[in-house]
C-alpha cells in the first residue's frame, strides 16, 4: 500500500494521500489549496491516477483544495451528506464504505467539532479529521458544533476502537504525527473526563480565538460546486422535468455515472445504462462502449449522477471526444426526485 502522511505548516493540517498500489487509483483527505501544486506532482511521480478527494468537514482554518483537484483531474469530490458545501460529487452517510482500487474506508459520521464531520476507518488505522485530534479534540464554538454530540462521537463511536488502532487526525500543532485510540484514552486530557456534562463543560471553558482564516475559509469552502450553469449555456443541459419526458424514447441512453453502491441505495432511471465515471475516459474513446453506442446507433448520451457534477464534467469530456449529441440532466438525481421522476431498484 501507498500511504503518505503531507503537512501544511500554516494551518497545521494533515493531507493524507493513499493508494494499494503504483500505477493505482488513489484518494487524498483533506486536501489544503496551495498544496495542490504538490499532490499532484507526488501523484504523477507515484503513478498514481487521483479518483477521490475527500473533505472529513467543513474547513474553518485553510481553503479547501477540493475543487483545484476536481478541475485539475476530473476526481470525484466526496464529504457527508449533512454537509452545506454547495455541490459536492459523492455525498456519504454513517456506515457507507468509501472504495477505490484496492482499498476501502468504512465512513463514521462523528459530528461535534462541526455538524457535518466525518471520520474514515481503514484496516489498523482511523483518520479522525477535527474531531479526535493527538491530546485534543476539535473545539465545538462554531460551525454548529455541539460539545455533547462530540462527547458521543469521541465515547460511543471511536473510542470504541480496538485500543492499537493507529489515529491521523487533520491537523496538529505540536509535532506530533501519529498516535492511537488507547493512547489517546489513557494521555489526552480532554478524555479524562467521567461524564458528557463534565465534557460539556471543559469545553465551554476553552475562550479560544476564532481561526484567522475562518472569514475567508469557510465562504469559499461553501461553494466548491462546478458551474452547470457554463454546461448550460453550451446548449448540453436539460432539466429532470424535460429528461422525465424523454423516458422510453428510443433515440435517447440515460447513462448513470454513478457508483454501484449509490445505486443501490438511491435507485436510477428505469433502463439506464450503469457506466460509472471512473471508467469515463475507457467509454468514450473510439472503441468504447459509449462512443460506439453513440456513433453505431445514433443515440442521444443523457448523463446523470447524484448531484450534476460528475455529469457535467463526463458531457464536456464527451464532447471533447467527439460525441456532439451528449448533454445531462442538471442537478442529477437529486433533482430528478424533486421532480418526481420515477425511480427504479438498481441491481
Amino acid at each position: 500500500m501507498i500511504f503518505r502522511q503531507l503537512f501544511d505548516s500554516v494551518s497545521g493540517t494533515y493531507t493524507y494521500l493513499l493508494a494499494s498500489r503504483r500505477g493505482g487509483e488513489a484518494l487524498i483527505i483533506d486536501p489544503v489549496l496551495e498544496k495542490v501544486d504538490r499532490y499532484l506532482k507526488l501523484i504523477e511521480e507515484l503513478d498514481l491516477k487521483l479518483v477521490k478527494a475527500v473533505d472529513t468537514h467543513l474547513h474553518a482554518d485553510h481553503i479547501t483544495g477540493l475543487g483545484a483537484l476536481r478541475d485539475r483531474t476530473h476526481c470525484v469530490t466526496v464529504m457527508g451528506e449533512q454537509t452545506k458545501v454547495d455541490v459536492v460529487s459523492m455525498r456519504l452517510a454513517d456506515g457507507d464504505v468509501l472504495r477505490v482500487e484496492g482499498i476501502s474506508l468504512d465512513a463514521i459520521y462523528t459530528p461535534g467539532h462541526t455538524d457535518d464531520s466525518y471520520s474514515f476507518v481503514m484496516g489498523d488505522r482511523v483518520f479522525t479529521g477535527d474531531t479526535l485530534l493527538i491530546r485534543g479534540t476539535g473545539r465545538t464554538d462554531f460551525q454548529n458544533g455541539d460539545s455533547r454530540a462530540q462527547y458521543e462521537s469521541l465515547f460511543g463511536r471511536l473510542l470504541r476502537l480496538p485500543d492499537e488502532t493507529l489515529v491521523y487526525p487533520a491537523h496538529d500543532y505540536k509535532g506530533d504525527t501519529v498516535s492511537t485510540i488507547g493512547e489517546e484514552r489513557r494521555c489526552n486530557p480532554r478524555l479524562q473526563v467521567r461524564s458528557a456534562d463534565e465534557y460539556v463543560a471543559l469545553m465551554a471553558s476553552l475562550n479560544l480565538p476564532n481561526p484567522k482564516m475562518m472569514d475567508v475559509a469557510v465562504p469559499a469552502n461553501l461553494h466548491q460546486g462546478l458551474a452547470q450553469t457554463e454546461i448550460a449555456r453550451r446548449g448540453w443541459a436539460m432539466t429532470a422535468v424535460q429528461a422525465i419526458a424523454l423516458l422510453g424514447d428510443r433515440g435517447v441512453a440515460f447513462v448513470d455515472l454513478r457508483e454501484r453502491t449509490e445505486r443501490e441505495k438511491q435507485g436510477g432511471v428505469p433502463g439506464a445504462l450503469h457506466a460509472p465515471y471512473t471508467d469515463l475516459v475507457e467509454n468514450i474513446r473510439p472503441g468504447g462502449m459509449l462512443h460506439e453506442l453513440a456513433t453505431a446507433t445514433g443515440r442521444r448520451l443523457l448523463f446523470y449522477c447524484a448531484f450534476g457534477e460528475r455529469s457535467a464534467m463526463a458531457v464536456q469530456a464527451a464532447q471533447d471526444a467527439g460525441l456532439s449529441a451528449a448533454c445531462h440532466i442538471e442537478g442529477g438525481m437529486a433533482a430528478w426526485r424533486r421532480a418526481d421522476g420515477p425511480v427504479a431498484k438498481a441491481g
